[in-house]
């Protein structure tokens, strides 16, 4: 019988905290250590993970949003002492990312306690942080960026190599090649899985070979609306918000999300589709981020590569002022004038953007414009859904009066079409398909799909903290 196993340790019919324990039998490996962001299930990152960290031999990471590398600090914590093995550009980003969320548990901490004391509250939970930026820097010492495309022995038996996965900047597919007595078995751990045509960045690089396919599914239920009427949309309600004097508030991923905005700001502004308002990118991840990609021109699609070797630079243009201290966010809401106003977190679950929220959501002059995935139960999904006249933001209740819209198509993620055809480029029928990283409707939506699809492809959802054996 086959020692080879998977253990489903997050994002299982559910999006975020994505984590699975592959087990050799030479050989314990973690993949991906993902935060939960959604409300219901964020005690789970408290949680003791339920292995012993220390007997981990390494960490495979495909990209560095948070869902997939928020609770590393926390493992390193718990006795995890191996090397983490990425991209090279995800090595420099989850640290970035870490770092700006470590500082937001810090800072949040302070917040609620002296909230807590002024209304003679008391925490039902010890108010501390989940790990604090002296964790993230002890923690960094482990990664270990490698080359895209190049094979890598992590461990006696496992051999990997990560492949262009389209989603953010040094987002993979990693590929795991397994010695096993009978013969190498291949495992693609598909990460997230971007789109074809996508601003700024390369597409998803076709894979042909696998026996056993772990795929996302965010999207899986769904396909994306045509994204080039993206500008159009973008510009229609900048131009509104602005014509009554409003602020358009804007919640977004640091990670790829941000830069694209500010690209297609830049482009709107330069053709003139949208008033000249002081454009705020009011993230120092963010602001970290692009620096990052401003460094690293091998990552750009051609369009993008063009522009930058021509002189232009859709990242820093006149009008875009970078707010870093808390001082200069704090000012941005003491202008009355139309403004353009980008913050973290994407789901409303931290940082800025809660504070951003917090002065301007009550105005009906104002536009709260969503352009990411806000995953069940995020403050961002509650806003998004208007199903409430009034929301919960920093302890206290405030009234949705500001305008809410969401632009379709800015997604990072493949839809279910797109997944399907990313499957399709294996040369053969794999053993066994896993469905992930999706809330529950859709992943059994997806898994359906590709059974269709494929005449009776084995198809399966795993549930949380199943483990499986790969024959």
């Amino acid at each position: 019988m086959s020692e080879l196993k998977i253990t489903f340790l997050g994002a299982t019919r559910n999006v975020t905290g994505s984590c699975y324990l592959l087990e050799t039998g030479k050989s314990r490996i973690v993949v991906e250590c993902g935060l939960y962001q959604e409300r219901d299930l964020r005690d789970r990152n408290w949680a003791p993970f339920g292995l012993d960290a220390s007997s981990i031999d390494c960490m495979l990471l495909t990209h560095g949003h948070l869902d997939h590398c928020g609770r590393i600090p926390k493992l390193c914590n718990e006795g995890f002492k191996g090397r983490i093995f990425c991209t090279d550009i995800t090595a420099e980003i989850a640290q970035i990312v870490l770092m700006d969320s470590a500082h937001i548990q810090e800072e949040d901490v302070k917040y609620k306690k002296k909230r807590h004391a002024r209304e003679g509250r008391k925490s039902p939970h010890p108010l501390v942080p989940l790990y604090t930026m002296a964790d993230v820097e002890e923690c960094a010492k482990q990664f270990e960026g490698v080359p895209y495309g190049e094979r890598t022995k992590v461990t006696e038996d496992v051999t990997v190599e990560f492949m262009e996965a389209g989603h953010i900047l040094g987002s993979a597919v990693i590929k795991v090649m397994v010695e096993t007595p009978g013969g190498q078995k291949r495992i693609l751990f598909s990460g997230d899985i971007g789109r074809d045509d996508t601003p700024i960045l390369k597409d998803p690089e076709p894979i042909s070979e696998a026996d056993y396919v772990l795929i996302e599914s965010t999207y899986g239920n769904r396909d994306h609306k045509d994204n080039s009427t993206i500008n159009e949309t973008l510009a229609s309600l900048i131009s509104e918000t602005a014509a009554r004097g409003g602020k358009v508030v804007i919640p977004s991923f640091s990670v790829e999300r941000a830069q694209e905005l500010l690209y297609r700001l830049y482009k709107l502004r330069k053709a003139k589709k949208i008033p000249m308002l002081p454009v705020y990118l009011d993230s120092p991840m963010a602001i970290n981020v692009t620096k990052v990609l401003r460094k690293h021109d091998e990552i750009l699609d051609e369009e993008s590569l063009a522009m930058v070797e021509g002189g232009e630079h859709p990242f820093d243009f006149k009008g875009l002022e970078c707010t870093v201290t808390v001082d200069q966010s704090k000012a941005i809401n003491e202008s009355r004038q139309p403004a353009i106003i980008i913050a973290g977190s994407g789901m409303c679950t931290g940082g800025r953007i809660k504070h951003h929220l917090k002065n301007n959501i009550e105005d009906p002059k104002n536009l709260v414009l969503f352009v990411g995935y806000q995953a069940v139960g995020t403050l961002g999904r509650i806003i998004l859904d208007g199903n409430k006249d009034a929301v919960r933001i920093l302890g206290k209740e405030r009234q949705v009066r500001a305008q809410v819209a969401k632009v379709n198509g800015f997604s990072a993620h493949a839809d279910r079409n797109e997944l399907l055809s990313w499957l399709m480029d294996l040369k053969k029928q794999p053993k066994r398909v896993f469905v992930v990283h999706g809330e529950r409707e859709s992943s059994e939506a997806f898994a359906e799909f590709v059974r269709e699809k494929t005449s009776g492809w084995d198809v399966v959802v795993p549930e949380y903290e199943e483990t499986i054996t790969l024959e």
